[in-house]
């Protein structure tokens, strides 16, 4: 049987990226995939793609700013598939410009803020009564390994994810004894159609320089943590932040440099 089998998913942010094979991956293991975001065009396409293969999916309009459009979200879901067992919070506003924090204005941070952790809190808050009824659910939000440590920029944009990280435990932990599940997963660089030709050939060398394995992540290598964690195979995994990296966070910070003069860590 597959591993979703009978079981609604919202997955935000499913219009390209991770979002997307996440939403496909999804509806393969038998879910009911509500694929969201702002692009209409993206997200009807996503659907078709689902549908083509067998699966079952609508597209529904979300703004994690506005607020109307989160409420109507999980409205249209209940109405169309009767209950939702699982939100992935997936969609976040990486593309605003961030840096050192006195090159940080108030209205970037934000912005990034209101996306990236007001936006998320707002989806778990409005989906609560949703999977409390039904004493079950599951909740993944997608976090970022940028709230493991320091940088020379991305200063709101770690802030932010590291909020998602606290703001898993603390779902976790006060929605448990109702049947409700929260974990997050922090991917690496993850390399999609729609981001690599932006990402400057030098990056790519120095994370493959870091990281263990002998690839970059691709959105599937998140999709598959969270199939686990929505599925009732994680039903004792809860409050957890787990990092999909490649390995990158797994050594000191001075590898890549030593394995680039061909000597041992000193």
């Amino acid at each position: 049987m597959p591993r979703l089998q009978d079981k609604t998913a919202i997955v935000t942010g499913s219009t390209s990226g991770i979002g997307l094979g996440t939403a496909k991956l999804f509806a393969k293991e038998g879910a009911k995939v509500v694929v969201c975001g702002r692009r209409k065009e993206n997200g009807e396409a996503v659907v078709r793609e689902i549908r083509e293969a067998g699966g079952e999916a609508f597209y529904q309009f979300v703004d994690l700013t506005k607020e109307d459009t989160i409420e109507e979200l999980f409205k249209a879901t209940e109405e169309k598939y009767g209950k939702i067992d699982i939100l992935i919070n997936n969609a976040s506003n990486v593309g605003l410009p961030d840096g050192k924090v006195d090159e940080v204005s108030m209205k970037m941070f934000d912005d990034i803020i209101e996306t990236d952790l007001r936006g998320t809190f707002y989806m778990i808050k409005t989906v609560l009564p949703y999977m409390t009824k039904n004493h079950s659910g599951s909740i993944v939000n997608i976090g970022s390994m940028a709230s493991l440590g320091g940088d020379l920029g991305a200063t709101a944009y770690a802030c932010a994810k590291s909020g998602v990280d606290m703001l898993t435990q603390h779902v976790a932990l006060q929605y448990g004894k109702q049947g409700i599940r929260c974990n997050c997963v922090r991917p690496g660089l993850i390399v999609t159609p729609q981001n690599e030709p932006h990402i400057p050939d030098a990056v790519k060398k120095i994370f493959l320089n870091n990281i263990c394995v002998e690839r970059y992540g691709c959105p599937e290598d998140i999709g598959y943590l969270c199939l686990y964690l929505a599925s009732d195979e994680a039903s004792y995994v809860t409050g957890q932040c787990m990092t999909v990296d490649g390995g990158m966070n797994t050594h000191v910070p001075t590898v890549g440099e030593f394995k680039n003069l061909g000597a041992r860590t000193w």
